[in-house]
């Protein structure tokens, strides 16, 4: 079988994570089907090499293919902060309808975490994309448009607002959260997993967030009758579902002292964005988190992390995000040895203690190794 993936380089470290971290990808699956599983990569353009070819950040072409196409990778794409051209991750999230942000977050044996007890994270967070401040709804201060709207506010909703405010919306609805909290509860489910928790902030947005957490609890009565309990409930008896829910400040509190109490995990855009980066440092950062941004076609890997252009061109960067993606699109496809190999690359790279500079100052004695290096040494442990 030969599949088609499609892949963005992307900006900063992405050419250097994708020449180190490609060839481990196409060598795990040779070595799990014996040649019968293979990889067609075709690359499409977006970010700065876009615009360089074409004047172009997002050229249409690469929007054209994505819309037709149920298989794509790609690297981080830069954002400018509070100037420049829109986030093309938001506009690819939108444009594409990517509305699930899914993020496992694991522990690597040898990592020296900052917290006691990284082993008892296990979690999965599913992160609605395509809503809530993400949609990207907003105005600068002073801006025409920013006026208008705070006068509307003021003269017909009685909400007096400081007249040079920058302002921006929150768009939540029953569907977009229904679909999330829909793919999460069914993940868990096919998974064995033990429990679903609502993480939202509605004891304050009530009409936002707090129906994010009713709406997931209306869909658990409408479509999931006798697979989910709710906590509180009658004991829950072998085989069913746990749904709950949490307030987003006290849930990052409890996946300090309690992760272990929490399997999988949805949560609207910005409770995600935190929730996933936090979660991500406790088992050694962003340098080994894999993601996928989904639409009821599409699924679009990608490592969770920055362009890093502070470090780009200079051999440092990790390409071990980009490589447990891979490993995630591995385990999507249902070519779960491949994956497993990938895995266990990395925790033997990192038991080895040869790693990239990121890792390196969380484990005591370890050698650092350039990304070109550790991308050699993933592929010798693929064997």
């Amino acid at each position: 079988m030969r599949r088609k993936v499609f892949f963005i380089e992307g900006d900063g470290i992405g050419k250097e994570i994708w020449k180190a971290g490609r060839p481990v990808l196409d060598r795990a699956l040779e070595l799990a089907s014996g040649g019968e599983l293979q990889l067609e990569w075709v690359e499409l353009l977006a970010g700065k090499k876009a615009f360089a070819e074409t004047g172009s950040y997002l050229p249409q072409e690469t929007i054209d293919i994505l819309k037709n196409a149920d298989l794509a990778m790609k690297g981080p794409l830069e954002t400018p902060v509070g100037k420049g051209f829109r986030s093309l991750n938001v506009t690819l999230r939108q444009t594409l309808d990517l509305f699930a942000c899914i993020r496992p977050v694991q522990y690597f044996e040898g990592i020296e975490s900052p917290v006691k007890h990284p082993e008892r994270v296990n979690m999965v967070v599913f992160r609605e994309n395509t809503e809530d401040v993400y949609a990207g709804i907003e105005w600068a201060a002073d801006s025409k448009e920013a006026k208008r709207l705070l006068t509307f506010l003021r003269d017909e909703m009685g909400v007096c607002l400081d007249e040079r405010s920058g302002v921006g919306l929150k768009p939540m609805t029953a569907n977009g959260s229904k679909r999330l909290i829909r793919k999460a509860i069914q993940f868990a489910l096919d998974q064995r997993r033990q429990s679903v928790t609502l993480v939202h902030k509605g004891n304050i947005m009530k009409f936002t967030e707090g129906a994010f957490r009713n709406w997931g609890y209306e869909l658990a009565a409408e479509e999931f009758a006798g697979q989910v309990i709710c906590e509180g409930g009658d004991c829950c008896p072998p085989g069913k579902l746990v749904l709950k829910d949490r307030i987003a400040d006290a849930m990052f509190q409890e996946v300090l002292i309690r992760p272990e109490q929490y399997d999988v995990v949805a949560t609207p855009n910005l409770n995600g964005d935190y929730l996933s980066d936090a979660l991500a440092a406790q088992v050694g950062g962003l340098g080994l988190a894999p993601g996928v941004n989904m639409s009821s076609r599409l699924a679009f890997f990608e490592p969770t992390h920055g362009t890093a252009p502070s470090i780009a061109d200079k051999d440092l960067a990790n390409p071990g995000s980009l490589v447990l993606s891979g490993a995630l699109m591995f385990d999507h496809l249902g070519w779960h040895e491949a994956a497993n190999r990938v895995r266990s690359a990395v925790g033997r790279a990192i038991a080895l203690k040869k790693v990239t500079i990121d890792l390196a100052t969380q484990i005591d004695g370890a050698s650092k190794v350039g990304c070109k290096e550790f991308g050699e040494t993933l592929m010798r442990f693929l064997e």
